[in-house]
């Protein structure tokens, strides 16, 4: 029996024990007043408690002076450790999802949680920068009303979400999303946005460099294989041979200069970093001018240049072949009778080598692209000029493992300028 209960019989019994006395030897009427006094007085003492846990039900807080009278105090005490262990879950739940929803938004993937009627519910920052959302204003808003494509208003209300869906955007740079989207607590949905351009971008390449490689490599394969043919069936005078098996001579050649330009570019991509060897620049300068005299045959006027004392720390061979690349580019493409310039100077950052010709120039539009593995501004000219289309991508590499950046500046018919930019780690003082 609890103990209250029996708190309140002991009491009863008290009255009824003073108040049976006087009303057998006082009066009766006196004792049933000395047992209603009783039973008025422990009806007061509980209705004030009583009243007390009302005030204190209407507005519930965690009040160490909550406390009772007699059988109360333990009421109380149980109200107050049960409040005080109902406010601590509740702030340990909400600290728990305050994390949850700043791990939402720390994530690189965006996320948005919807409902069956594609009503957003929540979205992190990263899905308002992919989608255009806003969550304070989108929130309850279906999302199909939001991001229009077909594609994707498609793939929501097709419900089939085996397989993601890849969306380029609409809001511009070129971006490219992967949407996937999962079921989860019954009636709500799950969409997860990856940002997939740099994937797709590579992907691209990756095609695009097969599609290159078969088509430059086919070419001369083509030449040769109808020569052979042609050989094989048909008498020739040696006159004939002889201008044929040049040809043939020649489409081998080329053949084998991609072929060890793609060995290059590999054995550069795969490489560990370059040695900190001292590259004596003003020999490395007259080298490159002596080449490129030697490839102009007297065609150009070739001038070299050094400003300042200083030299570069690096792999020498990737630095000759990048820098012998660039001379290489301004001969062939500078008509007779022009100037190339190769030019070594230190600068407030660092160094900087430079080569700039009087060449026929290039479109503003093709200089991002021309580091791309056989980008070509015009095929033919290129073949003309004996380039395989894999320079500058060469160049570009090479640099780039000695923290250099290559600047390009051009104007068709003015001429061009390519700049190998180094920081002053990678220069040593003479």
């Amino acid at each position: 029996m609890p103990s209250q209960i029996v708190n309140a019989l002991v009491l009863i019994l008290l009255a009824a024990g003073i108040a049976i006395p006087v009303g057998y030897f006082v009066v009766p009427w006196a004792g049933w007043a000395v047992f209603c006094a009783g039973l008025g007085l422990q009806m007061l003492f509980n209705f004030r408690n009583f009243a007390r846990l009302d005030r204190w039900s209407q507005r519930p807080i965690v009040d160490p002076s909550l406390e009772g009278e007699g059988a109360w105090d333990g009421i109380f005490g149980r109200l107050y450790r049960h409040e005080k262990d109902l406010r601590t879950q509740i702030s340990d739940r909400d600290d728990q999802i305050e994390r949850l929803f700043a791990a939402l938004q720390a994530l690189t993937d965006g996320v948005v949680s919807l409902d069956l009627n594609h009503q957003i519910i929540y979205c992190n920052t990263t899905a308002e920068d992919q989608l255009g959302l806003v969550s304070e204003t989108d929130r309850g808003q279906p999302i199909i009303n939001l991001v229009r494509q077909p594609e994707f208003v498609a793939y929501l209300e097709g419900c089939d979400f085996e397989r993601p869906l890849t969306l380029r955007s609409d809001r511009g740079a070129d971006r490219v999303l992967s949407i996937h989207v999962v079921p989860y607590a019954g009636n709500r949905r799950l969409m997860q946005i990856k940002d997939v351009t740099q994937s797709d971008r590579l992907d691209r390449m990756r095609r695009d460099f097969v599609a290159n490689v078969s088509h430059e490599l086919r070419t001369p394969l083509t030449v040769l294989a109808g020569f052979l043919e042609t050989l094989q069936e048909i008498e020739l005078d040696r006159d004939d041979q002889r201008r044929y098996l040049d040809m043939m001579a020649e489409q081998s050649k080329r053949m084998e200069s991609i072929v060890q330009d793609l060995l290059t570019l590999s054995s550069i991509e795969s490489a560990p970093p370059p040695n900190n060897d001292l590259v004596d620049m003003s020999n490395l300068i007259d080298k490159l001018r002596r080449d490129g005299e030697a490839l102009s045959g007297g065609r150009h006027t070739i001038v070299a240049e050094t400003d300042g004392q200083c030299d570069l720390r690096g792999s020498e061979p990737e630095l000759v072949s990048a820098f012998g690349n660039l001379v290489a580019n301004a001969v062939r493409y500078t008509p007779a009778g022009g100037t190339v310039r190769i030019e070594w100077k230190v600068t407030p950052q660092g160094a900087e080598f430079s080569v700039e010709d009087t060449g026929i120039g290039i479109e503003a539009k093709h200089i991002p692209r021309l580091t791309e593995r056989f980008y070509r501004v015009d095929r033919g000219r290129s073949r003309d000029a004996g380039g395989t289309g894999l320079g500058l991508a060469i160049v570009k590499h090479s640099l780039n493992r000695h923290q250099a950046q290559l600047d390009i500046k051009s104007a068709p018919g003015i001429g061009s300028r390519f700049a190998a930019k180094f920081p002053a780690t990678r220069l040593a003082r003479v």
